[in-house]
């Protein structure tokens, strides 16, 4: 595999715009996430660290804000490396992303482990002074499967911290046997996933 396990994903909860740091299992920085803000269409561009010398992926919408919208990934020459999309019709309920390669063909999907965890989580956080602790004592997790064999890939959950949003990302069974390409393409889906539900709540 590519990465050192376990990755840690962290974003301020109060920045306008998601600003996403991806560190390793030594804390070393691997990627930093940078979504446009107020934009029409979701843009999402993913650099190899803070500095933003070097683009490596770029996530766009393929229509105007919308649930139904497909989010595709392109590499550093622009050029197709997947997609994920929502599942189903938007719901406060349990939610399904699907991912695809480049050439659209469906490979993984993503669910969430416990839907009550994030209703009881997306509550409380709207009670001021109280929504603060929010964090500490619910702890969404999501899995991402194989969809030809439903064997589980990843497993994404979020972490207790103040005023920033933590996440881990751990391997499962059936990480050992990706290839580098399903597994940058996995953690992007994870990434654009993470945004697509803190808008959601």
């Amino acid at each position: 595999m590519k990465y050192q396990y376990p990755l840690n994903l962290r974003f301020k909860l109060i920045a306008l715009a998601p600003r996403i740091t991806v560190t390793d299992a030594n804390g070393q920085e691997l990627l930093y996430v940078h979504q446009k803000t107020l934009a029409f269409k979701e843009d999402v561009k993913i650099y190899s660290d803070s500095s933003k010398s070097q683009q490596l992926y770029r996530i766009r919408a393929d229509r105007v804000i919308d649930f139904s919208a497909q989010y595709n990934f392109t590499d550093g020459n622009d050029q197709p490396f997947g997609s994920i999309k929502h599942k189903g019709f938007r719901s406060i309920w349990k939610a399904t992303y699907l991912l695809m390669d480049a050439d659209g063909q469906q490979t993984h999907h993503i669910s969430e482990g416990n839907p009550w965890v994030k209703i009881a989580d997306m509550l409380l956080g709207e009670i001021p002074i109280v929504g603060l602790f929010s964090g500490y004592l619910f702890h969404p997790t999501y899995f991402l499967y194989d969809s030809e064999n439903e064997q589980p890939v990843f497993q994404l959950t979020k972490h207790p911290a103040f005023f920033e949003a933590t996440f881990e990302i751990a391997p499962l069974e059936g990480a050992a046997q990706l290839s580098r390409t399903q597994e940058e393409r996995l953690l992007l889906g994870l990434l654009m996933m993470v945004q697509l539900e803190r808008s959601r709540g």
